[in-house]
């Protein structure tokens, strides 16, 4: 049988969902209705309801959803119930800053280790991962089975390194270098690029 489609749009607004009901779960609310969680989140309970279906039948009628029940479905769906391992390039000012994403992060994700090319900084230490050569990127990859990469490296260095990634099996980039990177098949990028979206709010004022 043919599996459906899911969109990329409804991919995107799994992980809003899962934060909000990780406020709620914080909170020991039990239940949600789609449309508690429209009202909170500015979006039609319908669509809401429809997003959810596309991977099951988790309300109920007259209740909503349970809370917990909920976020172990999205954390599924998300493959957040496994373990993933990301690795970092770029130890810059940009990659402590991202690699310090690791004390607030409550998932099964996080950056197990961090490649900069610049010898004065192997060996060195960030958040308690040390830093390690691009030489020994693909043994890591291996070694550590991972799978998603953030690149935080400058501009003219990001294509090289998403080609060095790939090499390695690396199937999703995270890129936060101001350029776009060509991939091949596969491989999914999502850019991650701060200028551009202050250029766009620009438009607003």
């Amino acid at each position: 049988m043919k599996v459906p489609r899911i969109s990329e749009a409804v991919v995107r607004r799994l992980p809003v969902y899962l934060r909000y009901l990780n406020s709620l779960q914080a909170l020991h609310v039990r239940t949600v209705s789609s449309q508690q969680l429209g009202e909170a989140l500015d979006l039609n309970p319908a669509q809401i309801r429809k997003d959810l279906a596309c991977f099951g039948e988790f309300g109920r009628k007259g209740i909503g959803y349970e809370v917990n029940y909920l976020i172990e479905k999205i954390k599924s769906i998300l493959k957040l119930d496994q373990k993933i391992n990301v690795v970092l390039i770029g130890a810059g000012h940009l990659g402590h800053a991202i690699s310090n994403y690791n004390a607030y992060l409550k998932d099964n994700m996080r950056i197990t280790a961090i490649f900069d090319a610049d010898p004065g900084k192997v060996g060195k230490k960030i958040v308690g991962l040390t830093i390690q050569a691009l030489s020994t990127l693909s043994e890591t990859v291996k070694e550590m089975n991972i799978r998603i990469a953030i690149i935080a490296v400058p501009a003219e260095a990001a294509q090289a390194v998403a080609d060095e990634l790939m090499r390695c099996g690396i199937t999703g980039i995270l890129n936060f270098a101001p350029v776009n990177i060509r991939v091949i098949e596969g491989v999914r990028v999502h850019d991650a690029d701060v200028t551009m979206e202050l250029h766009s709010l620009a438009y607003y004022l």
